[in-house]
């Protein structure tokens, strides 16, 4: 087995530990039942997975559930559930339309009722209800997917853009009780961050949104930029959070692996974020140092950046692992791989990539340079030439990303 292929291998493992079931079940587990209504919203790109965990362990003792997922990651009907699909990166009509169907269903409960709200990442795009016209609000959030902002960034920006962010979701649902069970993909588990925080109280603040504005240039009409001086949702007493899974879990899990395939493994970080192709360098450098030391591996949990700058095809993960293999040439022993959680890397098919010291000798002999790729931000095809894609489908989790090395023998 190659080291490309073990790393493969390992991945699916990974996936198969990070998966969010047994921690819903285990949050549910500790909920007494509540006196009046009980309605269940999943929203998230693993909504249908944490609603269909919900409803095994409920079994049926809820009055209505709602799921909001991304395209094709519905995994078909759920007893008790209605289930939308909408738009992610890019929030789109079905996503609003979505939303409204759950805001008609939390309207009029009483303090006797509770809203049980599991929320996984991707929520900021699929859950929404914007303050400002659909077709400015998503202009706004192409100028934050390009520019390179990280992930709190952006949701300090979309949160005042919306009437269910911000802990305004929770607003509407009082007064009943909202209890949110968070699978985070956000690095630091920020709760108020997590699908920019429908049901959390707010810890950004409006001089913070305008340096963010500042920073990347962003171009707001005067109705949106009044926006990013509204005072946030400072507290919210009908509302509490209980953060199931994260990152470091799927590093603890990626080390695990490694473990027992007779790899001494070290968890580097979890909190990975800077620029996709530095971190892909930092990696590749780290594989260098190391080469000759016998059977390592080196695991690094987060979520980088991309600055698009130019008009190809890929995702965050697929430039880490390129970029790495412009520095691990000619190693034999050495493979790298990065994954999204999810299994969907930017707007693409693939999960992320994997690759090894012959990656780069595999491009030039097509006439391809690793440098001209990143610059066009092409890295699926540059992937896709020296067998490097990593393609898993929607795998029913998303706790960020994790990459590894693998130094062999």
């Amino acid at each position: 087995m190659t080291l490309k292929e073990e790393l493969r291998q390992i991945a699916a493992e990974v996936i198969a530990e990070s998966l969010p079931d047994a921690a819903v079940r285990r949050a549910l587990g500790e909920i007494p039942a509540a006196r009046g209504r009980t309605i269940v919203v999943s929203v998230g790109k693993v909504g249908w997975q944490m609603a269909k965990a919900a409803s095994e362990m409920l079994r049926g003792a809820f009055d209505a559930g709602y799921v909001v997922t991304k395209y094709d990651h519905s995994k078909g009907d759920l007893e008790g559930f209605r289930v939308f699909e909408a738009g992610h990166p890019q929030m789109d009509q079905n996503s609003l339309d979505a939303t409204q169907a759950v805001l008609d269903a939390v309207s009029g409960l009483t303090e006797d009722d509770r809203v049980l709200l599991l929320l996984s990442g991707g929520g900021s795009a699929l859950f929404e209800k914007p303050l400002i016209p659909l077709e400015e609000l998503q202009d706004i959030n192409a100028q934050l997917l390009a520019c390179g902002a990280d992930i709190v960034e952006m949701n300090t920006i979309r949160k005042r853009l919306s009437a269910v962010k911000g802990g305004r979701f929770a607003q509407a649902c009082a007064p009943a009780q909202v209890l949110s069970i968070i699978l985070s993909d956000v690095v630091g588990d920020r709760e108020d961050m997590i699908a920019s925080g429908p049901a959390c109280a707010d810890r950004s603040t409006a001089r913070e949104a305008i340096e963010i504005v500042a920073k990347y240039k962003l171009r707001l009409s005067p109705e949106a930029l009044a926006l990013m001086q509204a005072a946030p949702v400072s507290e919210l007493p009908n509302a509490r959070s209980l953060v199931t899974g994260g990152v470091g879990q799927l590093c603890e899990a990626a080390r695990a692996a490694c473990e027992r395939r007779g790899y001494a493994a070290h968890v580097l970080t979890s909190c990975l974020c800077c620029e996709a192709r530095e971190a892909g360098t930092f990696l590749g450098c780290i594989a260098v140092t190391h080469a000759q030391e016998g059977r390592r591996a080196y695991i690094a949990g987060g979520e980088t950046v991309v600055h698009l700058r130019g008009r190809g095809k890929g995702g965050r993960n697929q430039e880490l692992a390129l970029s790495a293999a412009q520095q691990i040439h000619g190693l034999a022993n050495v493979a790298v791989l990065s994954l999204g959680s999810d299994g969907t890397d930017g707007p693409t098919d693939a999960a992320g990539g994997v690759v090894d010291g012959a990656s780069r000798a595999m491009l030039e002999a097509k006439g391809l340079k690793i440098f001209d790729i990143l610059d066009e931000n092409n890295a699926y095809a540059g992937l896709q030439a020296c067998d490097g894609l990593l393609v898993t489908g929607p795998t029913g989790t998303n706790v960020n990303d994790v990459s590894i090395v693998l130094i062999g023998n």
